[in-house]
């Protein structure tokens, strides 16, 4: 293909606005281990449930033009949806009788994926849907771009923002990063570590349901829509580091622009596989990712 810049900015502007996107699944996957010290492999279907609220609450109920009074809802329901879940398959980890708790959440995340997976195909069926969207077409100087996508990644930078607020500015943030530090020290200042995870687990599987509502109407909705996803969100975490959250937007936005510009300027059928190159060079170069923790307390 021949290199023009304005094909380049506009390359360089949609691999930014999907891995934004990208991110926000792997601030949810860093966000959970940080606090749980445990890595939710069912996060893909929490995306997916994300997407399928969208869609159901855009086409029976709200219509394309109130898309962003559907996405909070759907947001909230996927938080709420974790924080029932968790006290029943995740806490348990905690128990005495549990040795292997790496191991356990490991089972219990993949039984959970299944469940929700074949829950959703037997509810939904296969078929892939949309709910829609009216926005049109945008021009960001000489360059179009698709409304939805754009919406996405503008919604999308807001939960980030209000994610880091949460964390810098607010009390409950300060107690979960005291956690992430020292789940020890926390409990030892009277803090329930034990709620503090259920919260956690809440927030980040919100995240991803964020991030589905936002594609629902990019990408099809369907039961395993997801996966795609979740892949992204593991890569960006080995990229940019498991367990920090600056490293999971780095991570996403590097992500999404050496897919896009391999797609753009080299060939779009392995644009997948550039992800992955990545990948490899940031292991060879530091195998902790890029601001991957080097220590970690108990």
């Amino acid at each position: 293909m021949i290199f023009t810049w304005q094909l380049f900015a506009q390359t360089v502007i949609a691999g930014v606005s999907i891995g934004v996107l990208y991110a926000l699944m792997a601030l949810g996957i860093t966000f959970i281990y940080s606090i749980v010290r445990m890595i939710n492999w069912a996060m893909g279907e929490f995306y997916m449930i994300g997407s399928y609220l969208q869609y159901l609450l855009v086409v029976y109920l709200f219509g394309p033009g109130l898309w962003y009074v559907a996405l909070p809802l759907s947001a909230l329901a996927v938080f709420l949806i974790g924080t029932v879940i968790e006290p029943i398959l995740i806490k348990p980890m905690f128990g005495a009788a549990i040795e292997r708790k790496d191991d356990y959440a490991t089972v219990v995340t993949i039984a959970l994926l299944l469940l929700l997976r074949n829950l959703a195909t037997g509810l939904a069926g296969p078929y892939q849907r949309t709910p829609g969207s009216n926005l049109p077409t945008i021009m960001l100087g000489p360059l179009p771009q698709s409304g939805a996508r754009f919406a996405a990644f503008v919604c999308g930078l807001a939960a980030i923002a209000l994610f880091y607020l949460l964390l810098k500015k607010t009390w409950f943030g300060m107690a979960l990063r005291a956690a992430a530090q020292s789940r020890l020290g926390v409990q030892t200042a009277g803090v329930d570590v034990l709620r503090l995870d259920q919260a956690a687990f809440g927030i980040g599987v919100a995240l991803a349901g964020i991030a589905g509502a936002l594609l629902a109407p990019v990408f099809f909705v369907f039961p395993t829509d997801g996966i795609v996803t979740t892949v992204k969100g593991f890569e960006i975490i080995v990229i940019g580091g498991l367990g920090s959250i600056p490293g999971a937007l780095v991570g996403g936005i590097l992500l999404g622009l050496v897919e896009s510009l391999g797609a753009a300027f080299i060939s779009s059928p392995y644009q997948n596989v550039y992800g992955f190159l990545l990948v490899l060079l940031i292991l060879v170069i530091r195998p902790s990712g890029l601001f991957g923790e080097r220590a970690r307390l108990a």
